[in-house]
């Protein structure tokens, strides 16, 4: 009786067993499409950035036609501009300048920055500044009219002449004021308040300036997760109140409309959407020529469709003030007023252009809505993806085993291939005059995986029959090597991936000369001393040893494990080394002494530097080492190599120097090194927090950051005297700096030779390594 009923059970069991094995090929890509639709409906940050780019790639193959006569410029406050008419921020007197030569030329003037602090150069601030002891003088200045009143004037002015001023604010997550809201924001529909971030403060202007102001929106951008911006938003949240932005304003004042602008949302007017029961669908501006209808998504904002950088739409600020200006090259419609210039920050990634300058955003969308061109992402979109490879993959497992995976793979690629073709015709306006954006890579990319694991079924089976002849054979195999591979199979195999990291080239001074006193045992024992004692401590400090060259030690941080504080640890390691071999020097003088030979000191130069750098097992199929490689390997090369130049012992880059900042450390120049065409600020460690602290190097570091700006400024008397005072500081402390500033003391001396042209931008180019 036991013996029947185990029988039976072990019937099932081969029963179910057989059923899992003849419905595998529907289990397995069946759960792989309901995993994808989870997936999908989950809308994942990962999926949604492969979205995206693919997107981007559309804009990159065919972007918008730009047509000069909409009338949209750009006045570029461009390094040239700050170069000619003074660095930023300049005074308001200069800007209120500025407008009123823009007055009477273009309907509206739009400046993407915010002025919410006191100007600098006006009469009162330069008072209050002042001694008691000039009170005449403080007086007369005080009597002056204040700087913002007379750009407030300038704007006001600038309206009665028919030009609109329009300035920005950008608004914070921290409690603060409130921005002077000039035409309000009103919904048709449900409130759609709920669905957009609460700014509780903002940065504002000036209030005597945001007074007179025409107009006033956010300048705050929609970035995406990859740091990229594709929308602008058109209205924000700012506590319980929505604001207009920017471009939206400048949009609004060049229709010729006072009014409040309308959103419309879903549920109001009978506006029906299929993503769901909340969202904002459009945004209404009223205008004496007939109402801007302008789309959006469900959050407010506009897709761009970049035309990218123009240069009739850029004006360099400073032609404005340069006599027979030609007005005309300011469109006549509305002119965005902002930067390119990388030190003001606020360049911008789009996906035309990685650094593009933000204030290019809101000509963008000022010139599509003023043609009617828009992008959009059709609420309906996401339904029709997933359906469509909802369906294809359940008709792929349908017929994977009726026609086999050949003729699958010509339907799963004829499908695909259909799919982009239709969404690129999409993208182009070619089905119901609207620009929409279908993504047709994250559907096939499903049926792709479909497709791969019904066919990977009938793989399977095939490779159960070999693992049994593999077994049989597997006994003529070192076991060792068989071990290593089933362990880690892709050890043997060539790659690599990017990681921020800190490197670090050491090399001895004149090792030449020294290698002179040795025969080659004796070379060898002298650099094995050498490079023991550094190598203990780049470990000791977690770094990794890559390779030796000669006498020249090649370490990293961060790979292959993962140290958050990889810069703080070069750093401290590059310190120990220059102290251990100070103590190093002293046992090679005695043994000098001791043999009757000539004692040569070791110096060695240390160059750190910083940045993304591409690590892993690097060579060929036959051998392979665990190496990096990247721009950045070659600066810290490079800098290693300037330590000599400048007679010190540490030479870090300014990625380093900035994610150290707690460290002792002077700048050494602005240079060229080469091999590169873009300069580098370089800076020489000089020690720890101690010293950093010390009240007598914060003063040396505040003289000698005068003397480089008073010497690259061409200010030649006041870097001589900053030189002497620097000289003198650092020999008292023992910082070893003489022939740096040595070098300071020839570079003024030839500059007084032979000045160098106005515009010299006080850059060395390196010409050895």
């Amino acid at each position: 009786m036991l013996a029947e009923g185990a029988k039976r059970l072990k019937e099932r069991v081969e029963e179910r067993q057989g059923l899992i094995h003849r419905w595998a090929h529907v289990l397995l890509p069946g759960m792989v499409l309901a995993l994808s639709v989870a997936v999908y409906n989950a809308d994942v940050d990962l999926v949604r950035a492969f979205q995206l780019k693919v997107f981007d790639q559309y804009q990159r193959s065919s972007p918008r036609s730009w047509d000069p006569e909409v009338g949209v410029r750009v006045l570029d406050l461009d390094d040239e501009s700050l170069g000619r008419l003074g660095q930023w921020p300049w005074p308001r007197t200069q800007l209120a300048d500025l407008i009123g030569r823009l007055a009477g030329h273009v309907r509206v003037v739009a400046f993407d920055m915010v002025l919410p602090e006191a100007d600098r150069a006006s009469p009162r601030e330069v008072a209050r500044g002042l001694p008691a002891s000039m009170a005449d003088v403080r007086a007369r200045l005080m009597s002056l009219p204040d700087s913002d009143a007379v750009l407030a004037r300038a704007i006001t002015a600038a309206g009665k002449a028919g030009t609109s001023v329009v300035m920005g604010f950008s608004l914070t997550p921290e409690a603060g004021p409130m921005p002077q809201v000039k035409r309000t924001v009103s919904v048709s529909g449900p409130d759609v308040r709920p669905l957009l971030p609460v700014y509780k403060g903002a940065v504002v202007n000036r209030p005597a300036i945001e007074a007179a102001l025409q107009g006033n929106g956010s300048i705050n951008a929609t970035i995406d997760l990859d740091g990229i911006i594709r929308r602008v938003s058109l209205v924000f949240r700012a506590e319980g109140e929505l604001v207009p932005s920017l471009g939206l304003e400048a949009l609004s004042l060049a229709a010729g409309s006072e009014q409040s602008y309308m959103l419309k949302s879903v549920g109001g007017s009978g506006e029906r959407v299929l993503r769901g029961d909340a969202g904002i669908v459009a945004l209404r501006i009223p205008a004496p020529e007939g109402a801007l209808l302008i789309p959006t998504d469900y959050t407010g904002a506009v897709w761009l469709h970049y035309a990218g950088s123009q240069a009739p739409r850029t004006v360099p600020a400073w032609k404005v003030f340069e006599k027979g200006f030609d007005p005309a090259s300011l469109g006549g419609g509305i002119l965005f007023v902002g930067t390119s210039a990388a030190g003001l920050k606020d360049l911008r990634a789009t996906p035309l252009n990685p650094t593009a300058a933000g204030v290019e955003l809101h000509a963008e969308l000022a010139e599509q809505v003023m043609t009617g061109h828009y992008l959009e992402r059709p609420d309906y979109a996401e339904s029709l993806e997933k359906y469509f490879f909802i369906g294809l993959g359940l008709l792929l497992i349908a017929l994977m085993r009726r026609l086999g995976a050949v003729w699958c793979a010509v339907l799963t690629a004829a499908t695909v291939g259909a799919s982009i073709w239709l969404s690129w015709r999409a993208f182009n306006g070619d089905f119901f005059g609207k620009r929409l954006l279908f993504d047709p890579v994250l559907p096939s990319l499903v049926v792709v995986a479909v497709y791969i694991s019904s066919s990977l079924i009938g793989y399977l089976r095939n490779e159960a029959e070999k693992r049994q002849v593999r077994g049989a054979f597997s006994r003529y195999m070192s076991p060792d090597l068989v071990e290593q591979l089933a362990k880690d199979p892709s050890r043997l195999k060539l790659g690599g991936e990017m990681r921020e990291m800190t490197l670090m080239f050491s090399d001895i001074r004149g090792f030449t000369t020294i290698s002179e006193q040795f025969d080659a045992h004796g070379l060898t024992a002298f650099i094995n001393r050498y490079l023991t004692p550094m190598t203990q401590l780049v470990l000791d400090h977690k770094g990794t040893i890559d390779k030796y060259m000669g006498d020249c030690v090649m370490a990293f941080w961060n790979a292959p494990l993962d140290n958050p504080n990889h810069v703080v640890d070069a750093c401290r390691a590059a310190l120990a080394m220059r102290r251990d071999l100070k103590a190093l020097n002293e046992v090679w003088r005695a043994e000098a002494e001791s043999e009757g030979r000539k004692y040569i000191p070791i110096h060695a130069g240390i160059g750190l530097n910083s940045g993304p750098c591409c690590v892993g097992n690097m060579g060929s199929d036959m051998r392979f080492d665990y190496s990096v490689l990247g721009d950045d390997v070659n600066l810290a090369s490079r800098l290693e190599g300037q330590s000599k130049s400048y007679g010190v012992d540490i030479v870090i880059g300014p990625k380093t120097r900035d994610a150290a900042p707690g460290f002792a450390s002077l700048e050494l120049d602005l240079i060229r090194v080469k091999g590169k065409t873009v300069p580098v600020h370089i800076f020489t460690l000089l020690g720890d927090e101690a010293l950093a602290a010390d009240p007598a190097f914060k003063a040396l570091e505040e003289k000698h950051s005068r003397l480089l700006a008073a010497y690259r400024g061409q200010r030649r008397d006041e870097a001589e005297g900053l030189l002497k005072d620097c000289s003198a500081q650092a020999e008292a402390q023992g910082l070893g700096l003489a022939k740096l500033y040595h070098l300071y003391e020839d570079r003024l001396a030839a500059c007084r030779a032979e000045p160098p042209a106005p515009d010299w931008d006080g850059v060395f180019t390196a010409t050895t390594k």
